[in-house]
């Protein structure tokens, strides 16, 4: 559920509490294949970097470290390299690795990149025009590998090392079972699940590829039904896991939420904790926001008719006040509910306008523009992402649509009800956590088109009595889904991963 909003607060200026039991300072090392700002196809991206950047606003020492992609040059080319190359010795073979690091003064964490140019100068992250890379399993366990082997030299004393997601997910094995040494002893291990239906499934003779003995591969640690599953190594090795919401914590121990893993994700016990995301309440915050066409409160809520005009003119739809406009922003895929929103003839077929933003599966990009082509005067689409574009979807759209398949945490339904447009969700994962319904928007449950089109019918016949609705919107934008509320939570599990890691033991 959703919490309302407290009086800002101001950045935590001592340092936690997060030592060792003999009292040495602990670090905290991000390592992702994703980080906003410079690498980025979805929510992970700005969940790693808002954790990042808000645990060291609260006064922890922190690190990220993430591939050195053509994206980063794009958006930093000055970066300085630290230290010479080396070799990262993966079974039988080594390959040269170097690290670079984002350059000039901060005031955030500490940001290190893995190069290898075949292995990550190239267009996509994953991969490209939907189809992922054939090599993803060598690019990443390389990675991983590269990272844990480089880090006594970039973040000296005892860490918490946080890998995030399958990608990374193979740092923990690697820590344990290949380096040892005193740094992998003292270094206390923690995997968060961000997305539970991408684990990495590889061959079996990806093994010997990616630097890890047989031995590993048995149903306790990697092998998964026949292939080799990078998360599951993770979760086997870490000290701690945590998911990034409550709800999601409770999903991934049930045979349809934890997709096949839910035995693992059981075994955890109490050493599985949901913990859920946050967004940067100064960033999107329409009181303040810039990238909008016209600024507005909860107090005074003129601003969006003149940001509802302006996103119609965007996508070349009649500019009717009146008319409700649905919004919809992120990855077009199946996870999102694409299938309920194109199966809901009768909503589709209303006096209503319809806004789609972001690219995803092909089969989902083309029943979009056919929608479009024979709705033109309602239905407008563009692939093509933008920060500001989502800003401006935010800002103009009367009601949010989210009817997620599965949304282990999920980050639009927060901004936007902080921008006064009520999602229409499924209630799932961090969906529930964070939206109240009939209080801040509209929920349902069954994964059918006719519980998708009841809950926004519910949410039309409130919009149609304009004091109802601006109540809804209000309760909305009082919500608080800082960071801030979510970084002391970080801290305990960090204290209680430390208990557990070896070096403790």
């Amino acid at each position: 559920m959703a919490t309302l909003r407290q009086p800002a607060r101001e950045p935590v200026t001592s340092t936690p509490s997060l030592r060792t039991a003999g009292g040495q300072p602990v670090s905290v090392v991000h390592v992702a294949a994703e980080y906003y700002p410079y690498a980025r196809t979805g929510g992970l991206a700005e969940a790693v970097s808002g954790l990042a950047n808000f645990q060291r606003a609260a006064g922890l020492d922190v690190a990220a470290i993430l591939p050195l992609y053509r994206t980063v040059r794009d958006a930093d080319p000055d970066l300085e390299p630290v230290g010479q190359p080396f070799l990262v010795h993966m079974g039988s073979h080594s390959e040269e690795a170097r690290i670079f690091r984002a350059a000039g003064p901060r005031a955030g964490p500490q940001v290190f990149f893995v190069e290898h140019l075949d292995y990550f100068n190239r267009h996509g992250i994953y991969g490209e025009n939907a189809v992922d890379y054939p090599d993803n399993a060598r690019r990443f366990a390389f990675f991983a590998l590269a990272a844990v082997t480089a880090l006594p030299r970039l973040v000296p004393g005892p860490i918490v090392l946080h890998a995030h997601d399958w990608h990374t997910a193979l740092a923990l094995v690697y820590l344990r079972r290949v380096l040892h040494d005193g740094y992998s002893a003292h270094s206390t291990a923690v995997l968060s699940v961000h997305n539970p239906g991408y684990q990495g499934h590889f061959p079996p003779d990806v093994m010997p590829q990616i630097g890890l003995p047989w031995d590993l591969y048995n149903w306790r640690q990697l092998e998964w039904y026949g292939k080799v599953n990078f998360l599951k190594g993770g979760l086997a090795f870490a000290d701690f896991v945590t998911t990034v919401s409550p709800t999601q914590a409770v999903e991934l121990r049930t045979a349809g939420g934890g997709f096949g893993l839910h035995g693992v994700f059981t075994s955890l016990a109490d050493r599985l904790v949901g913990v859920l995301n946050g967004i940067d309440q100064r960033t999107w915050n329409p009181a303040t926001d810039s990238q909008i066409t016209a600024q507005y409160s909860a107090e005074s809520l003129e601003g969006k008719r003149r940001c509802k005009a302006a996103l119609q003119r965007s996508f070349g739809l009649p500019q009717r006040r009146k008319v409700p406009l649905f919004g919809m922003t992120g990855r077009m895929v199946t996870q999102k509910g694409l299938d309920l929103i194109l199966q809901s003839e009768e909503l589709l077929a209303l006096d209503a306008q319809f806004v789609f933003l972001g690219s995803g599966e092909q089969k989902y990009e083309t029943a979009l523009v056919e929608l479009a082509s024979s709705a033109p005067d309602r239905v407008g689409v563009q692939f093509d992402f933008t920060d500001r574009l989502e800003h401006r979807l935010m800002a103009g759209a009367d009601l949010f649509l989210m009817p997620s398949l599965y949304e282990p945490c999920g980050l639009t339904q927060m901004r936007a009800q902080l921008y006064g447009a009520p999602p229409i969700v499924r209630d799932v994962g961090g969906l529930a956590d964070t939206v109240k319904d009939e209080v801040t928007g509209f929920a349902f449950e069954p994964y059918t088109p006719g519980a998708f089109q009841d809950a926004a019918f519910r949410a039309l016949d409130r919009f149609r009595h304009p004091a109802s609705w601006q109540t809804i919107i209000r309760q909305g934008m009082a919500s608080d889904f800082s960071w801030e509320r979510s970084v002391a939570t970080y801290i305990d599990v960090y204290r209680r991963a430390l208990a557990h890691s070896p070096g403790a033991r």
